[in-house]
């Protein structure tokens, strides 16, 4: 197992979760990069609903129009990312399962057609 030292600008907590899984998983230093782009992405949603929390999710704009609050955005594009890094750690104990091909608009795949 080799010691990974965590960049110091993750917040602890992100920097625990982190530490469990190269604890509990043998990582190689790639996917030691993805795990600290995780953390940091986790920092980055969290900010993002800090930030929602103080300011509220919606606010009137100068018009007198309701508009959602640029962090939602954040938040929303964090959790998309975060779970697309996770998904390249692929850290499940079973075999992965094959991504479902891309159809194009009209086509069906074999288990739909019938």
């Amino acid at each position: 197992m080799q010691n990974f030292i965590f960049p110091k600008h993750i917040s602890k907590e992100s920097r625990k979760w982190a530490q469990r899984i190269t604890n509990g998983w043998e990582i190689e230093i790639h996917q030691f990069k993805i795990l600290v782009a995780a953390a940091e992405q986790l920092d980055r949603i969290e900010r993002a609903r800090e930030q929602i929390k103080k300011d509220g999710p919606y606010f009137t704009d100068r018009y007198g129009c309701p508009r959602s609050h640029p962090a939602l955005g954040d938040e929303r594009s964090g959790k998309i990312v975060f779970a697309r890094l996770i998904r390249e750690l692929n850290l499940s104990e079973t075999a992965p399962e094959a991504r479902p091909p891309y159809l194009r608009y009209g086509e069906r795949s074999a288990k739909n057609s019938g």
